[in-house]
């Protein structure tokens, strides 16, 4: 297997999805744990990661202009690391530089700030393309958890998403400024 690219957070190694990781994670959470040489609750997957999305971002890394653009495995820095979660983006940024991103943490890790730091490393990592001016999200307006990551964040709510009953916040690199 390739080196894996990696970004380190004060409690989280975030790892990039590549094509032979989720080939492990579809054989199942332990295939995916002894690949990255951690270890996986039983939990595994977490919620909206289920085959669809593990399927979407297999054809997605086909493309090779998509590597790291796609979802990153959460793992805890303790020893053994634990996988927690993914965080990552739903393709690569768009013509006018604007990219989306995505998370969800087992709800065993919930509440811990897991989700908070994975999103703030990415959104860095993001902003460190020059092309990218812009990272949103879509969530729904009950998720008041999800919307305090973004907040937290420095994200906006700026109005309706792209499906019914969605809302759309977003950060611009210059409000990071």
């Amino acid at each position: 297997m390739r080196p894996l690219r990696q970004i380190q957070s004060a409690r989280l190694n975030l790892i990039a999805a590549t094509t032979e990781l989720i080939e492990q994670d579809i054989a199942g959470g332990k295939a995916l744990a002894t690949a990255l040489g951690v270890a996986a609750p039983a939990s595994w997957p977490p919620d909206l990661y289920g085959s669809s999305a593990k399927r979407y971002s297999l054809q997605q890394l086909g493309d090779p202009a998509e590597q790291s653009w796609s979802f990153w495995y959460l793992i805890t820095l303790d020893k053994p690391g634990e996988l927690v979660g993914i965080c990552g983006f739903k393709g690569r940024p768009d013509a006018s530089g604007s990219v989306e991103i995505g998370y969800s943490v087992l709800a065993g890790f919930q509440r811990r700030g897991f989700a908070t730091e994975a999103v703030a490393r990415l959104v860095g990592w993001a902003f460190s393309h020059h092309n990218v001016v812009e990272v949103c999200a879509e969530t729904f307006p009950y998720l008041t958890q999800s919307i305090r990551v973004l907040e937290k964040n420095g994200f906006q709510f700026t109005g309706a998403g792209s499906e019914a009953g969605v809302v759309r916040y977003a950060v611009q690199r210059s409000g990071l400024i």
